[in-house]
């Protein structure tokens, strides 16, 4: 018989060595600063040498990982705290750009170090713009000498591509904006902005991202007006500047006009009252005559829908452009006015393949309701609708409208008439 006891299994587990793959990296920003301080040291002012040792470096060190911390010390010589100031964890570098000369040569050059960066290392496109956000939340930490830099080195990043319109967000904020920090910083941003390409650049990028009615934002709430904008930048020497943003508010509150028409008009709301609301518009905002009849052609002829056999919906359409007929006499007052509208109609005609054979009958119903058109060219034998549709179709403005099958039989300008 066997005395001695059986053992018994113990509970202290298995121990599994990790992967070398699964090994987490501990963080350490420190380590990394210090790598490249000293590398930028060596480099100094060369910054065909700086290119070149952040390139090579991308291959030892993480810029994954630590792409905060690189562009902190690219931009302020070591990693900010909140706020905007330096960590004083160690001794910055001073060569960076808060330390580089004030003006545009200068920045160009180190806008360059940044385009070669992120051309070379794709992953930190996102990275630099995420930077810029944050360095523009900072600008009240930053001196006026560093604000100025960073505000060419990002006009000049901005007109290259290297960064999107979408990194301006943060000028919104409203303790710069309210301290007037906003819009001093915008001032010398679009001036090197569009010393590096043109306005076009500009407005093309802030539509990219729905900025282009937001400039305005710069300012405090009772600051807020063109005329304040205006006066503001075209003082700074950004006159185009200025027009563009005008443009643009003049574009927006017409559409916030042409959508109040078209409501108004599928509730069917007396013609008397669109009618005042239309003048009174016009007087807010300064828009032409010209301009609000194109507007209200537009909106009458989208309150309804029109009818797809084209036997049927000329009858339609006279129908109801009778109803209409008074509002748009009261907006053709001026000949230019006039003008406008025909080249509308024919437009409206031309693009809507059913409405061919209408044109003629909407000039006609609207001569017959005196909206006081004018005939340039009506020798004295003509009738008068003849006459119109002379003016029309040798207004020489535009390919669309020149019927040739919609021309009285027997008017003087029919020989001469174009096919589109």
């Amino acid at each position: 018989m066997n005395n001695q006891k059986q053992q018994k299994p113990t509970l202290t587990g298995q121990r599994f060595k990790t992967r070398k793959r699964d090994e987490k990296e501990r963080f350490d920003p420190t380590q990394f600063q210090e790598c490249i301080v000293q590398g930028l040291n060596q480099s100094g002012t060369d910054l065909e040498a700086v290119a070149k040792f952040l390139d090579s470096s991308g291959a030892k060190l993480n810029y994954r990982r630590y792409a905060e911390t690189l562009f902190d010390i690219l931009v302020a010589g070591g990693m900010l705290a909140p706020g905007g100031t330096l960590s004083e964890d160690m001794t910055p570098t001073k060569f960076c750009l808060f330390t580089a000369k004030e003006d545009l040569e200068t920045m160009q050059a180190h806008a360059q170090v940044f385009n070669k960066l992120t051309r070379r290392y794709k992953y930190l496109e996102k990275s630099l713009e995420e930077e810029i956000k944050k360095l523009l939340l900072f600008l009240k930490g930053f001196t006026e000498s560093e604000r100025n830099k960073l505000a060419m080195l990002t006009g000049i990043l901005l007109a290259n591509g290297n960064v999107s319109a979408s990194v301006l967000s943060s000028l919104f904020n409203e303790n710069l904006v309210k301290e007037g920090v906003s819009a001093s910083f915008a001032v010398k941003l679009f001036r090197a902005w569009i010393n590096e390409k043109d306005l076009n650049s500009v407005a093309g990028s802030m539509r990219k991202v729905g900025m282009d009615n937001r400039l305005l934002e710069l300012f405090p709430a009772n600051k807020r007006s063109c005329e304040h904008f205006g006066k503001y930048f075209t003082d700074a020497g950004l006159k185009e500047l200025s027009e563009f943003v005008r443009n643009q508010q003049t574009i927006g509150a017409r559409k916030e006009i042409q959508k109040e028409l078209q409501e108004k008009m599928s509730h069917a709301e007396p013609i008397k009252d669109i009618t005042a609301y239309a003048q009174e518009e016009m007087r807010r905002t300064n828009i032409s005559e010209q301009a609000m009849i194109s507007m209200l052609w537009s909106s009458v002829m989208s309150s309804v829908e029109w009818n797809k056999k084209e036997e049927l919906v000329t009858e339609q359409a006279i129908k109801h452009l009778k109803q209409y007929s008074h509002l748009l006499k009261a907006f053709t007052c001026q000949g230019l006015s006039q003008l406008t509208l025909l080249l509308k109609i024919q437009e409206y005609c031309y693009d809507n393949i059913h409405f061919m054979k209408t044109f003629q009958k909407i000039v006609v119903l609207f001569y017959k309701c005196r909206l006081s058109f004018i005939f340039p060219c009506s020798p004295p034998h003509t009738r008068a609708e003849d006459s119109y549709l002379c003016f029309v179709f040798h207004s020489g403005r535009s390919e669309r409208g020149c019927y040739s099958k919609v021309v009285q039989p027997g008017s003087p300008c029919q020989r001469e008439e174009r096919v589109p």
